[in-house]
């Protein structure tokens, strides 16, 4: 597996600004000493270079395939290019085609330079808006935003050469852009250009503004064959061509077994299970226009109000791993997605969340981790204890991470909202049975119905495994019961969501929410009252003081007086999520034998999986961090597009890597 780069915070563009006749003013990098674009003609050379060069109008007219159609850009600047690349999508393509951009920055614009930046065009002013509202903090890594029903943005941020050679995904267009190669040479080197070539769909185009020998050196070596045709302006010459056979993708060359299967065609997909996880799966299937059929046992919108909350926030490891870099992009993503669903704020709250070190071994893992990964304050920070006493509300003892962008959520009625999209109809019933075909699967239900999808998404947390394809997956249930308060006048009101070895969030409609116990092994869905005592136990310990200002409130904190939810979640051993397709675990068990003997013995076979079967699951109490991010990975997978994630983040969260495992240590997988 190829190294991720470090899990950092990227230095923002320096910037000059700089007025025209007409007094518009236009960015220049004192980096680079180079403009972002033509103080007088930059939209027109736009429009010229990357939408003619890649006859694009023709292209998006005439686009009648399944799966979007995907520009790759490598430097997305002030975003210029994707405006107009979305305007001109948008004048030409038919109502039902999709458009996905997956853009590299090494150094990312401010949102306030970014908004100044593309000001220029008022006509551009409402597709502006949609990427200036969701834009990024600058961390390392990819970044999906949501620009419209039809339009997605994914920002690799980080370096062009080493995001490219990350990406999961293949290109139709290119934008071959950047500052110029005599003013950056560093990004127009020939990883660059061979990390195009392997990213890219057989015929794949591109354009660029340069016609410097080293880019057509460069371009020639990685496939592409080039051409010189007309400029614009005072560039009387650029570069236009394609790659008619791109090179075979040996990424997976030591990992085979994790190959994804191909696509297939679908108009119709069943999501079991309508927590966050399938109801999320649900909701980003519909988006892109499939017909989804949602499935559960039992309907939340018909809960009533249940007044339970839940945290948006993460633990990451003190030292920088796979599945530390999974869940911050799941948290950043969640922010953003929430934000972009309910603008309202009718489901969720970005109150922050204060993560306390309680003991000096806490402190010292939250120096550490912090020191291992510089991150912009914006997205998690130290604070004392005075500091977090600020933050919270109420006077804390301890320092604390401080996680500004988390949030509280409103988790069952975001499932309800999430499964009324247009798109999604709702079944009620239990699935008893699933059955595999060549024209795609059967469900069966309790009382003998049954139901015919392309493709099955299975998200039924600690059941996910009853089905017999699911069976070899390691799953453990664990029990969690929240304890639920109804405050007096007078009490006190946190600022944060407050985390320690359980969690309390501000309170809404009047009910504070604290929790939450973990039970491994523990099914029983009863209530406890020596559960509510554990975690009356648990907040005193991490806030004496607010509990005393509850006391004296005249709050009834008595395990006798509390009332609760019970939930169990599911965990995989290694607590990542199993997000992917699913394995044919006898076929992985025959297939790769010879692991068991000496691990570096690789049969170079693709992983054999149960087609158009998929499975979300193992999100724990994470799930608001993960399940909404994998839900975009696998609607990703089964529409054909680019992931959201780089190729070894999706390989960490494969279903199959237990079995993989369990093979190499000579054990059997779980039944």
């Amino acid at each position: 597996m190829s190294p991720l780069p470090p899990l950092v915070g990227l230095e923002t563009a320096r910037l000059d600004w700089t007025t025209n006749e007409a007094g518009q003013a236009s960015p220049l990098s004192t980096r680079f000493d180079d403009v972002y674009f033509s103080r007088h003609e930059g939209r027109a050379e736009t429009e010229h270079v990357f939408l003619t060069g890649n006859d694009l109008p023709r292209r998006f007219a005439g686009w009648q395939a399944d799966r979007p159609f995907v520009i790759g850009e490598t430097g997305f600047g002030t975003g210029l290019n994707l405006l107009c690349a979305w305007a001109c999508f948008d004048a030409h393509a038919s109502s039902d085609a999709r458009l996905h951009l997956v853009s590299t920055e090494r150094y990312p614009l401010s949102r306030d330079e970014l908004e100044r930046a593309l000001s220029a065009w008022p006509d551009l002013a409402r597709r502006a808006g949609c990427l200036i509202r969701q834009w990024p903090e600058p961390v390392a890594g990819v970044h999906r935003l949501w620009l419209d029903k039809r339009v997605t943005l994914d920002l690799h941020f980080g370096d062009a050469a080493e995001r490219l050679a990350l990406l999961e995904g293949r290109v139709d267009a290119w934008f071959l852009d950047g500052f110029a190669p005599s003013k950056n040479p560093e990004m127009w080197r020939p990883e660059l250009f061979a990390a195009m070539a392997a990213r890219s769909r057989p015929g794949a185009s591109f354009a660029t503004f340069t016609c410097a020998g080293v880019v057509k050196r460069g371009l020639a070596e990685a496939g592409f064959s080039w051409r010189k045709v007309p400029g614009i302006g005072r560039k009387r010459e650029m570069l236009a061509g394609d790659i008619a056979s791109p090179p075979a993708d040996t990424r997976r060359e030591r990992a085979p077994w994790f190959t994804p299967p191909p696509p297939r065609p679908t108009r119709h997909v069943a999501v079991i299970g309508a927590g966050i996880a399938g109801a999320s799966a649900a909701a980003s299937l519909a988006r892109r226009g499939v017909a989804v059929t949602l499935i559960d046992r039992f309907d939340r919108a018909e809960l009533g109000t249940t007044h339970l909350q839940g945290a948006l926030y993460v633990k990451l490891a003190v030292e920088t791993n796979l599945q530390s870099r999974a869940y911050l992009a799941g948290l950043l993503y969640s922010r953003r997605w929430l934000a972009h669903l309910d603008p309202q704020q009718a489901l969720w709250r970005p109150s922050g969340v204060l993560q306390l070190a309680l003991s000096e071994k806490d402190q010292a893992r939250q120096a550490s981790f912090l020191a291992n990964h510089p991150l912009p304050e914006s997205v998690v920070s130290r604070l004392d204890a005075e500091s977090a006493s600020l933050a919270a509300g109420i006077r804390v003892e301890a320092p604390a991470l401080d996680y500004p962008n988390a949030a509280w959520v409103k988790p069952l009625e975001l499932c309800a909202h999430l499964a009324r999209t247009p798109g999604v109809g709702f079944r009620r019933g239990e699935v008893t049975e699933l059955v595999g075909g060549e024209a795609g699967w059967t469900l069966t239900l309790a009382g003998g119905e049954r139901i015919e999808a392309d493709q099955v998404v299975v998200a039924t947390a600690s059941e996910a495994a009853r089905f017999d394809q699911t069976a070899a997956l390691p799953l453990q249930p664990v029990r969690g019961q929240v304890s639920q308060l109804a405050l007096p006048e007078g009490a006190p009101a946190l600022g944060r969501v407050i985390c320690a070895g359980g969690y309390v969030p501000p309170a809404a409609d009047g009910v504070l929410n604290f929790g939450a116990t973990y039970a491994p092994g523990d099914t029983d869905p009863a209530e406890r009252e020596e559960d509510h005592a554990a975690n009356l136990a648990e907040l005193e310990r991490g806030l004496p003081h607010f509990v005393a200002a509850l006391r004296q409130a005249g709050a009834g904190l008595s395990p006798q007086q509390l009332t609760g939810r019970v939930g169990v979640r599911a965990a995989s051993p290694d607590k990542s999520p199993y997000c992917g397709p699913v394995p044919d675990t006898e076929a992985w068990q025959e297939d790769y034998a010879a692991l068991a003997k000496d691990a570096t013995r690789v049969t170079h076979i693709p992983g054999r999986h149960h087609q158009g079967l998929w499975i979300s699951a193992a999100h724990g109490s994470r799930g608001l961090a993960s399940a909404p991010l994998c839900a975009e990975l696998i609607a990703s997978r089964i529409c054909d597009e680019p992931l959201p994630l780089e190729w070894p983040l999706v390989d960490h969260l494969h279903p199959g890597r237990r079995v993989i495992r369990d093979l190499i240590r000579g054990q059997h997988p779980a039944s």
